[in-house]
């Protein structure tokens, strides 16, 4: 089963001014089929929104926090929830 899912994670390290946000977009684009933004936070943390087939977040999920990313991740939160349909792309804020 591979339902519509909304994935919501804040990533933690040395994760803003290192190209994370595009690589994550990059990323989200490799994967296929999966819309939202990535957006860097006041506290140095990034926010990762993601909606699509469930195996596509968790694929993005999983390289959020062991893939090769740009910077450091000292470590992951996220949380599902039902998708809300509003992107139509996956974004950079």
């Amino acid at each position: 089963m591979n339902e519509e899912v909304r994935m919501v994670a804040w990533v933690r390290g040395r994760v803003q001014g290192v190209g994370f946000r595009w690589f994550t977009r990059a990323k989200a684009l490799e994967i296929g089929g999966l819309v939202g933004f990535a957006l860097n936070l006041g506290d140095g943390r990034v926010q990762v929104v993601a909606e699509g087939p469930r195996a596509g977040c968790e694929q993005l999920l999983d390289w959020l926090q062991n893939g090769d990313t740009p910077g450091r991740v000292d470590g992951v939160t996220e949380i599902w929830d039902t998708p809300r349909g509003i992107y139509e792309t996956f974004l950079i804020r």
